[in-house]
């Protein structure tokens, strides 16, 4: 894992179709029951989710590059309520509040933005972002009621008044926006959002809702397009065993777009069938889990391959849009009180965050490092960038069983999208936590081309081509197309052999780079070139350095785990921290001249806190990932830490993953800066 703190300079202009539209002019942007159409051309766009008011405004501009270059195309960001209105009346839009200023650096960088401005957002924050003071008034949020909905025009008005001149018909980046969120009543409510939202001014393109759970009355038709998610773990789930709930079906290529899993124990268990109606609809994606979060007593560890999968098996099950929640990382702002989520606070799921981490580990982390997904799911969005006109029509097939049980090691996972002759073969042989093995002489058959006695390795997630582009078929993962020149990746343990429709087959093919075609206009790249096609080279070495620190005091008595309100282990209070083991840490005075470096924290223990000056800045519930800290965060002057650590005790009630260090007690492993 590597920071990148430096501006980068991206050579991926082509990359970003829909940017490239409206930075000429103001494009026509229509949808049908496929895909999006921007100036007539249909398009396949990346969604990736970043929160402006979870991030310093100084490093807006970097990570917003550093989204494009990873293939995004499009920002999504809620309006958290609670972070601009906190007291009644008190409304605060500066420093890394300051919504315009993010949306204009979202249109200098020519990317779109849908906004996602509730007033129910959830996203893991206080109440779901509803201020406090809303239910001290004894109002019913998220209801018709007049008191309620007269907060909510105040609030939209706000809002509109940061967004005034940058909408897309005056030229500015913003697409679209959602209406609260996660929303299982009567659409009546969405609707009377809707009117308030125009009524004060909002005039966009399209409007978006989450597609789960199913309204019990929906919106009319055309209104809202609903938005799908799914994800490879969930913190939410009560249960504290490694594989809980329905993520598994993730996994599996399926015609049914909505997720099992979110948040079933509030929602309800949902059926597998599309919402009436939905079909009219395009589909698409605007929760698909970049990572996951940890609350207090489960801790999911998720793998970039888990993201990678995810992205692959929508995209074969017919998904015409990418959005990841989340695609970056951030850090809770200082409030009155602290804005994370609780099992004590009013509403939202009830799970104990973080008072400031929420990391996510997203593609892009909490202070914008890489993690290894950034670059795996860029094969993907190059893909869909270039090839996103041809996919959109596309219709899927699902030749193997769309209920595929958990581990069941019998079946290849694959399916095809094709139109006429042409077609793409997603190919998934991955589950989460699962030992799925290889399969010997599969045979896949799309548009009357046969891949017969193909052997597909564990783990193996590609994308073929079946009549692409003077291609007949490959055993090699198309990425990318530029200036005549076509992109494939070799897939580690099957033989690259492409088959040209003039008859011409090669066999065996090894990987010839950037530099040389493998034949005619093909290039053949290893999985290390494909992920960093068209990326400028990082000259930066990776540097450790090693970090003094000491005990100043011994742990006190362990506190008692108390079982909150949804019946799981609460998180530490700050009392609790009065009791936790401290350590002093001292910088270098090297480090502090290079600050565009990471703290990096190797412990044992249940959770540690963070401060500097006797100010908590960053916290973690331990669960085998380091706890990180960007060093140009620090106020000036700034050179010692203190570092609280709790024990972990025996038989906690917490889930903890294979990853995590689950010997009971606290220590320090090593500390260094990276």
């Amino acid at each position: 894992m590597k920071h990148i703190k430096k501006t980068i300079t991206t050579c991926l202009a082509a990359l970003c179709l829909t940017a490239q539209a409206y930075a000429t002019s103001v494009p026509e942007v229509k949808w049908d029951s496929k895909s999006l159409i921007i100036d007539g051309r249909r398009v396949v766009p990346v969604m990736g989710e970043v929160h402006f008011s979870r991030i310093p405004a100084t490093e807006w501009k970097d990570e917003v590059r550093k989204m494009k270059e990873g293939g995004v195309t499009i920002i999504a960001t809620y309006v958290f309520w609670n972070h601009i209105e906190e007291q009644e009346g008190i409304f605060n839009w500066s420093g890394q509040r300051d919504l315009r200023r993010f949306i204009e650096i979202c249109k200098e960088e020519q990317l779109p933005v849908i906004l996602r401005i509730g007033p129910f957002c959830h996203g893991e924050v206080r109440n779901g972002g509803i201020p406090d003071w809303v239910f001290a008034t004894g109002c019913k949020t998220r209801s018709q009621d007049p008191v309620f909905l007269s907060f909510v025009d105040k609030l939209y008005r706000q809002i509109f008044s940061q967004i005034q001149g940058l909408q897309w018909k005056d030229g500015g980046p913003l697409m679209a926006c959602q209406f609260d969120n996660e929303y299982r009543g009567s659409g009546d409510y969405l609707m009377a959002l809707k009117r308030i939202a125009k009524g004060i001014g909002f005039d966009l393109p399209f409007y978006t809702r989450t597609g789960w759970p199913e309204l019990s009355k929906p919106v009319p038709f055309g209104e809202m397009l609903p938005l799908y998610g799914d994800y490879a773990d969930g913190f939410w789930e009560r249960s504290i065993e490694e594989t809980a709930g329905n993520y598994y079906k993730a996994f599996n290529f399926k015609a049914f777009r909505s997720s099992t899993a979110i948040a079933t124990e509030q929602l309800g268990k949902q059926n597998e069938k599309l919402n009436e109606g939905d079909e009219q609809y395009p589909y698409f994606t605007c929760e698909l889990g970049g990572g996951m979060m940890q609350a207090y007593h489960r801790r999911p560890f998720v793998y970039p391959e888990d993201a990678y999968s995810m992205a692959l098996v929508k995209l074969g099950s017919g998904s015409n849009l990418l959005g990841y929640y989340m695609y970056h990382g951030g850090t809770n702002p200082e409030g009155l009180t602290w804005l994370n989520e609780m099992q004590r606070t009013v509403a939202t799921n009830y799970n104990d965050m973080p008072v400031k981490n929420y990391d996510f580990q997203a593609p892009l982390g909490e202070f914008g490092q890489t993690l290894p997904h950034y670059y795996m799911l860029r094969k993907l969005h190059l893909f869909m960038q270039d090839y996103g006109e041809t996919l959109a029509p596309m219709e899927s097939t699902f030749p193997c069983p769309q209920d595929i049980a958990k581990g069941d090691d019998s079946f290849l996972r694959w399916s095809y999208r094709s139109q006429g002759n042409s077609a793409f073969i997603f190919i998934n042989n991955y589950e989460r936590l699962q030992n799925i093995s290889a399969k010997r002489g599969a045979k896949l058959e799309a548009c009357g081309v046969k891949l017969s006695k193909l052997n597909v390795p564990a783990g193996t997630m590609c994308i073929l081509p079946i009549n692409i582009d003077g291609i007949k078929y490959a055993t090699a993962q198309i990425i990318a197309k530029r200036d005549g020149k076509i992109y494939m990746e070799q897939i580690k343990g099957i033989p690259t052999t492409i088959a040209l429709q003039n008859g011409k087959v090669m066999k065996n093919i090894k990987p010839q780079g950037t530099r040389k075609p493998v034949c005619g206009n093909i290039y053949l790249l290893t999985s290390h070139e494909a992920e960093r096609l068209f990326l400028p080279q990082d000259a930066e070495e990776s540097v450790q350095t090693e970090v003094y620190y000491e005990k100043v005091k011994e742990a006190g008595p362990l506190r008692k785990i108390t079982i909150g309100a949804k019946g799981v282990a609460e998180e530490p209070t700050d009392e609790d921290f009065d009791n936790a083991a401290v350590y002093k840490i001292t910088l270098p005075s090297e480090a502090i001249s290079k600050s565009n470096r990471l703290l990096s924290i190797e412990y044992q223990g249940d959770c540690a806190r963070l401060y500097a000056g006797g100010k908590l800045i960053a916290d973690q519930f331990q669960y085998g990932r380091p706890f990180l800290y960007g060093l140009w965060r620090l106020p000036e002057g700034i050179t010692e830490f203190e570092l609280r650590i709790l024990p972990l005790q025996a038989d906690a009630p917490i889930y903890l993953p294979r990853e995590a260090d689950k010997t009971p007690g606290e220590g320090i492993k090593s500390i260094t800066i990276k």
